[in-house]
């Protein structure tokens, strides 16, 4: 197969998906003909070919998608004038101690906000997909540790924790802005 039939499929294969595709998934393409360095070297060139186009490709921690640069994201926004779902403070303020502490207790992050934490936060980020379960600590009533998942990584544009900002910097709070959320009220609970 040659080059450019290579990377005119993976093209193909990640503007069709509805989720980023793994490197295995994307070798799978080429019935495992081609290795994984290959299609790292034409994945490399499918994101130069895209340079300057209102798309870009980006390696997520799950994998690889095509996704709006976000200079486009104040066009695109008129199209689906849909306002993006409202979270509470302490629900942000829940999610930030989480993503930059992890792994916490509930009990580590009413230390951390001075205040109780309510079921329907933890239930909320659950449901959202962005914090899950990642053990126990091995201590009375064995409270459940929470870390943040790959969707949340995903959602916000990151390959891993690594990459979020420190968490006193103002690129902290632009990263959940990221997310399309827009805070509301200032409630603790």
């Amino acid at each position: 197969m040659i080059e450019t039939d290579i990377v005119r499929v993976l093209e193909t294969a990640l503007l069709c998906a509805d989720e980023p595709l793994a490197l295995t998934d994307l070798c799978k393409l080429f019935d495992d003909a081609i290795d994984t360095g290959d299609v790292r070297r034409h994945l490399a060139t499918l994101q130069l070919d895209w340079n300057d186009r209102g798309l870009e490709l980006v390696r997520l921690s799950t994998g690889w998608r095509f996704q709006s640069r976000p200079s486009m994201q104040r066009y695109l926004g008129r199209l689906n004038p849909e306002k993006p779902p409202r979270y509470s403070r302490a629900v942000l303020e829940t999610l930030a101690i989480i993503a930059w502490r992890q792994p916490v207790t509930r009990g580590d992050i009413e230390d951390v906000r001075g205040v109780t934490v309510s079921t329907q936060i933890v239930r909320t980020l659950e449901e959202r997909g962005w914090i899950e379960v990642l053990g126990h600590r091995d201590a009375p009533g064995r409270p459940a540790l929470f870390g943040t998942t790959r969707q949340f990584l995903d959602d916000l544009g990151l390959r891993t924790l690594d990459e979020l900002p420190g968490l006193d910097s103002s690129e902290a709070e632009s990263m959940l802005d990221a997310l399309g959320l827009e805070s509301v009220g200032a409630s603790a609970t």
